[in-house]
């Protein structure tokens, strides 16, 4: 996953960072509330772990914040000092998913963030054949159909489509495709992301008429998401 953390303690955030990174996970690391704002209003991520004491805001504030402006439920962990139970019922009951107390635990962590993170996913991950209205997807084939018709895509074109179907309904910055479906590869850019969607966008017909359009975030990103045809049948 793609993971934002909001941490002011430098040594506390490369620990937890590196477990992360450890555990095959993206982790970008913030320091003040309001940097992690301003990115998620141009970048995108899976799962969000906030710190509550900061020092320019407090975790709270950006919760609400992530609340009010991400249009998906994205998982929120609080990971803080803070081990009252009047702060565990507050952070709950302002839209966290979930609520550690430090000092951290490292097979804790990734086992909550793991939990916090299941409902993300479109479909069971167990899964080996994804239906999605006219299209089904066959991980072990790696092969994608479109009203039972075999769709020619390479490997790559097969991972970015996949990638978009299990995150279908929100907005993934390019950025965060990038890493996700190619991984973290300093040769590549955007244009790279922009090249693909072009080409699985033609090839699997993603319009109105069967029930599933991508369309361009302007200044974001791409959205995969079912057509008001598709919703309304």
């Amino acid at each position: 996953m793609r993971i934002a953390l909001l941490e002011d303690i430098r040594p506390q955030a490369e620990l937890i960072q590196g477990w992360l990174l450890d555990a095959g996970h993206e982790c970008q690391v913030f320091t003040e509330g309001k940097a992690l704002v301003r990115e998620l209003g141009r970048d995108t991520f899976d799962l969000i772990v906030l710190d509550w004491m900061l020092p320019d805001t407090d975790g709270i504030q950006v919760l609400s914040w992530i609340r009010r402006h991400i249009d998906w439920p994205i998982p929120v962990l609080f990971v803080t000092g803070k081990e009252d139970e009047s702060d565990i019922v507050e952070a709950l009951e302002q839209g966290a998913d979930d609520y550690m107390t430090k000092p951290v635990k490292r097979l804790e962590l990734l086992a909550r963030i793991k939990a916090v993170s299941r409902r993300t996913m479109a479909q069971d991950e167990n899964g080996i054949v994804l239906n999605f209205g006219e299209y089904t997807i066959n991980k072990n084939a790696r092969a994608v159909y479109l009203n039972g018709i075999p769709v020619e895509l390479t490997q790559k074109e097969f991972d970015l489509v996949l990638f978009l179907f299990r995150c279908a309904g929100r907005v993934l910055s390019r950025r965060h495709i990038l890493e996700c479906v190619w991984g973290c590869n300093p040769d590549l850019n955007t244009r790279t992301v922009d090249t693909h969607i072009s080409r699985i966008r033609n090839k699997l017909g993603l319009k109105a008429k069967h029930g599933w359009q991508l369309r361009a975030v302007y200044q974001h990103g791409y959205r995969l998401e079912q057509s008001a045809e598709s919703t309304e049948n």
